[in-house]
Protein backbone atom coordinates (compact mmCIF):
# COMPACT_ATOMS: atom_id res chain seq x y z
CA UNK A 1 0.00 0.00 0.00
CA UNK A 2 1.20 3.48 -1.03
CA UNK A 3 -0.22 6.79 0.65
CA UNK A 4 -0.17 10.35 -0.68
CA UNK A 5 -1.75 13.38 0.45
CA UNK A 6 -4.92 13.90 -1.74
CA UNK A 7 -3.80 18.05 -1.82
CA UNK A 8 -1.22 16.74 -3.72
CA UNK A 9 -2.50 14.33 -5.56
CA UNK A 10 -4.44 16.89 -7.56
CA UNK A 11 -1.71 19.54 -7.84
CA UNK A 12 -0.11 16.59 -9.67
CA UNK A 13 -2.58 16.06 -12.20
CA UNK A 14 -3.16 19.29 -12.39
CA UNK A 15 0.21 20.19 -13.72
CA UNK A 16 0.13 17.22 -15.88
CA UNK A 17 -2.91 18.95 -17.61
CA UNK A 18 -1.41 22.46 -17.61
CA UNK A 19 2.29 20.79 -19.21
CA UNK A 20 -0.46 19.19 -21.51
CA UNK A 21 -1.94 22.47 -22.81
CA UNK A 22 1.56 23.77 -22.88
CA UNK A 23 3.09 21.30 -24.70
CA UNK A 24 0.34 19.86 -27.24
CA UNK A 25 -0.60 16.51 -25.48
CA UNK A 26 0.18 14.00 -22.67
CA UNK A 27 2.74 11.59 -22.81
CA UNK A 28 2.43 7.85 -23.04
CA UNK A 29 3.99 5.82 -20.37
CA UNK A 30 4.36 2.70 -22.66
CA UNK A 31 7.10 4.20 -24.67
CA UNK A 32 5.06 4.14 -27.95
CA UNK A 33 4.26 0.31 -27.34
CA UNK A 34 0.15 0.93 -26.45
CA UNK A 35 -0.44 3.93 -28.87
CA UNK A 36 -3.62 5.64 -27.67
CA UNK A 37 -3.35 4.19 -23.54
CA UNK A 38 -2.92 6.56 -20.91
CA UNK A 39 -2.74 9.94 -23.63
CA UNK A 40 -5.50 11.58 -21.21
CA UNK A 41 -4.92 13.49 -17.87
CA UNK A 42 -4.06 11.19 -15.13
CA UNK A 43 -0.64 10.34 -13.53
CA UNK A 44 1.82 7.82 -13.49
CA UNK A 45 2.50 5.36 -10.28
CA UNK A 46 6.38 4.93 -10.78
CA UNK A 47 8.16 1.82 -9.00
CA UNK A 48 11.91 2.89 -9.23
CA UNK A 49 13.84 4.47 -6.83
CA UNK A 50 11.43 4.73 -4.61
CA UNK A 51 6.98 4.59 -5.15
CA UNK A 52 6.04 8.09 -6.32
CA UNK A 53 2.98 9.35 -8.50
CA UNK A 54 5.01 11.47 -11.38
CA UNK A 55 2.72 14.43 -13.80
CA UNK A 56 2.15 13.23 -17.50
CA UNK A 57 1.75 15.80 -20.00
CA UNK A 58 4.08 16.43 -22.30
CA UNK A 59 7.46 18.04 -21.23
CA UNK A 60 9.60 20.64 -22.94
CA UNK A 61 13.70 19.92 -23.02
CA UNK A 62 15.06 20.24 -19.55
CA UNK A 63 11.85 20.57 -17.87
CA UNK A 64 10.74 18.21 -14.89
CA UNK A 65 7.72 16.13 -14.37
CA UNK A 66 5.86 17.01 -10.54
CA UNK A 67 6.58 14.26 -8.76
CA UNK A 68 5.29 13.32 -4.92
CA UNK A 69 6.35 10.23 -3.25
CA UNK A 70 4.51 7.67 -1.31
CA UNK A 71 4.91 7.85 2.15
CA UNK A 72 5.83 4.38 2.60
CA UNK A 73 8.49 4.60 -0.07
CA UNK A 74 10.76 7.61 -0.03
CA UNK A 75 13.95 6.61 -1.23
CA UNK A 76 15.56 9.94 1.12
CA UNK A 77 13.02 9.62 4.06
CA UNK A 78 13.10 5.67 4.74
CA UNK A 79 16.37 3.45 4.79
CA UNK A 80 13.28 0.31 4.02
CA UNK A 81 12.21 2.05 0.92
CA UNK A 82 13.49 -0.83 -1.41
CA UNK A 83 12.31 -3.59 0.95
CA UNK A 84 8.88 -2.11 1.05
CA UNK A 85 8.98 -1.29 -2.61
CA UNK A 86 9.79 -4.85 -3.46
CA UNK A 87 6.83 -6.27 -1.09
CA UNK A 88 4.24 -4.06 -2.53
CA UNK A 89 5.27 -3.27 -5.82
CA UNK A 90 7.56 -5.87 -6.95
CA UNK A 91 11.53 -5.69 -7.96
CA UNK A 92 11.23 -4.57 -11.44
CA UNK A 93 10.71 -0.94 -12.69
CA UNK A 94 7.59 -0.59 -13.38
CA UNK A 95 4.07 2.28 -14.47
CA UNK A 96 0.68 2.25 -14.02
CA UNK A 97 -1.34 4.76 -15.39
CA UNK A 98 -4.21 6.24 -13.28
CA UNK A 99 -6.83 7.96 -15.09
CA UNK A 100 -8.05 11.61 -13.35
CA UNK A 101 -11.59 10.66 -14.59
CA UNK A 102 -11.02 7.96 -11.62
CA UNK A 103 -9.48 9.84 -9.14
CA UNK A 104 -11.51 13.37 -9.47
CA UNK A 105 -15.16 12.10 -8.84
CA UNK A 106 -13.88 10.15 -6.09
CA UNK A 107 -12.10 13.35 -4.41
CA UNK A 108 -15.14 15.14 -5.08
CA UNK A 109 -17.50 12.79 -3.26
CA UNK A 110 -15.68 12.49 -0.24
CA UNK A 111 -14.12 15.70 0.95
CA UNK A 112 -13.03 14.77 4.60
CA UNK A 113 -10.71 12.42 2.85
CA UNK A 114 -7.42 13.84 3.09
CA UNK A 115 -4.96 10.87 2.01
CA UNK A 116 -5.23 8.35 -0.91
CA UNK A 117 -3.81 5.11 -0.43
CA UNK A 118 -3.47 2.78 -3.75
CA UNK A 119 -2.79 -1.08 -3.60
CA UNK A 120 -1.44 -3.44 -6.05
CA UNK A 121 -2.76 -6.48 -6.74
CA UNK A 122 -1.68 -8.54 -9.88
CA UNK A 123 -4.81 -8.01 -11.54
CA UNK A 124 -5.42 -4.52 -10.21
CA UNK A 125 -4.95 -0.88 -9.08
CA UNK A 126 -7.40 -0.79 -5.67
CA UNK A 127 -7.69 3.00 -4.38
CA UNK A 128 -8.97 3.56 -1.33
CA UNK A 129 -9.62 6.93 1.00
CA UNK A 130 -8.49 8.01 4.36
CA UNK A 131 -8.91 10.85 6.70
CA UNK A 132 -6.74 11.67 8.86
Amino acid sequence: MFTFPILAVRKVIARGIADAAANDGFRNPFYGSRPGKGEKPGLWLVGDEGVYLMSNGKLVDGQQALVIYSEQCHPKGDIDWWDYKRRHFGGDDGIEFIEAERLIPLFDRNMRATHLNIQLSETEVALTLIVR
